[in-house]
């Protein structure tokens, strides 16, 4: 069977999944230059919790995306990296985080608009024309 990512149960969107995560996402970037210590990450991802940080590097690290190597020393020093898997998505996130930048102003003032206009929204008072189409 092919893979198809609108079905529930295909592999493939467990793929997208993981890699669409926001936090999966700051963890290639923050790989993309080469290896990190496990406080290294933490650092320089702002308002990632530990304990989604460690969820996010075994997730990856199960999907053959990030190596983790442990050296033995006191105390042990946990290094991670991009595989060459993991490498092949950062065209796909770096783009992600260019557009981001790129359109922040233009994102910012859709929400400043959308925001005003929410107290004359109403499911009930939503015409045909209005209504969102379900594709």
């Amino acid at each position: 069977m092919k893979p198809n990512p609108f079905h529930r149960n295909c592999g493939s969107r467990q793929v997208i999944d993981r890699i669409g995560d926001r936090w999966s996402v700051l963890v290639v970037l923050t790989l993309a230059d080469g290896g990190r210590r496990y406080g290294e990450l933490a650092e320089h991802i702002d308002g990632i919790s530990q304990k989604m940080l460690t969820q996010t590097l075994r997730g990856l690290e199960r999907d053959g995306l990030v190596t983790r190597t442990v050296h033995a020393s006191v105390p042990p020093r946990v290094d991670y990296a991009l595989t060459d898997l993991g490498r092949s998505l950062l065209d796909l996130v770096s783009g992600l985080e260019s557009w981001a930048t790129t359109h922040l102003t233009e994102v910012e003032a859709a929400r400043v608009r959308y925001d005003a206009d929410v107290p004359r929204r109403s499911p009930t008072t939503a015409t045909p024309s209005t209504r969102p189409s379900r594709r």
